[in-house]
């Protein structure tokens, strides 16, 4: 089976539906979140306040290119890979790109009790999460699926991506 790389704006599941899917097929779960945390020794949230979100979305395409090379793992994506177009290329060599959506109320409600989204450390976190979907809609409609996820429960969302993958590849 291809890699399954889980694309979405923060909120919609991408971390929790893909430790499920990895149990599920016995696949490596990776989420270049935290790997780029381990790397660089500090959260998401301090590498944007210390060095700016371009330095943050260079690391994370490093991490695109190092883990789209691995066989058998499924990749958990931050909101912003979409952006650039190298990214979704070298995930898509190996994998399925999965987008998980939900609307934006549901993500504010998900992603309300975090303080590690800076993002949304602004007044309006809810007109500015409708901006940045708006913006990105264009980018998350690349991928090979989309799946959206507001009532669904990680196991059923993991059910669903594994079923339309293996519908996709034709197993």
């Amino acid at each position: 089976m291809k890699n399954i790389v889980l694309t979405g704006f923060m909120g919609t599941g991408k971390s929790a539906v893909g430790r499920e899917i990895a149990r599920r097929l016995g696949m490596r779960f990776v989420e270049l979140d935290a790997e780029i945390e381990k790397a660089e020794g500090m959260t998401i949230r301090e590498i944007f306040s210390r060095y700016g979100e371009p330095y943050f979305r260079d690391r994370e395409t490093e991490m695109v290119r190092r883990f789209s090379e691995e066989d058998n793992v499924v990749i958990s994506t931050g909101g912003g890979v979409v952006l650039r177009e190298e990214n979704m290329e070298a995930l898509r060599k190996k994998g399925v790109i999965v987008c998980l959506t939900a609307s934006p109320e549901t993500i504010l409600r998900r992603t309300s009790s975090s303080e590690e989204r800076p993002l949304l450390n602004v007044d309006d976190p809810l007109k500015r999460i409708k901006d940045l979907l708006e913006y990105r809609r264009p980018f998350y409609e690349k991928a090979d699926l989309m799946i959206e996820t507001d009532s669904l429960s990680p196991a059923e969302i993991a059910e669903e991506v594994i079923q339309r993958v293996k519908e996709l590849c034709g197993r």
